[in-house]
């Protein structure tokens, strides 16, 4: 029994691992500009926003107290909002 918890333990600490990793990667200008360029503007603002805040973030060695964290976790969530803009109306 304790090798069948000490297996899954392993597991779910690399699947958290994983998607960590992507939460990390930040988002990507991926929005077709041709198609959408007000979106794709949006997203490219969003992706230099991230990156801004990562800079400020080794600049202060992580010393913000948590806020430029949750900013960067709003802004992969508006990125999120916007590709899903693009897909629903190429989807009309």
């Amino acid at each position: 029994m304790k090798r069948n918890t000490v297996v899954l333990s392993t597991i779910a600490c690399s699947a958290l691992a994983g998607c960590a990793l992507l939460l990390a990667q930040g988002p990507v200008v991926n929005i077709d500009p041709h198609r959408h360029g007000n979106l794709a503007a949006a997203q490219s603002s969003i992706v230099q926003a991230y990156q801004a805040i990562d800079r400020a973030q080794a600049d202060n060695n992580e010393h913000l107290g948590g806020h430029a964290a949750k900013a960067k976790q709003l802004l992969v969530e508006a990125d999120g909002e916007l590709r899903a803009a693009a897909t629903t109306a190429n989807n009309r």
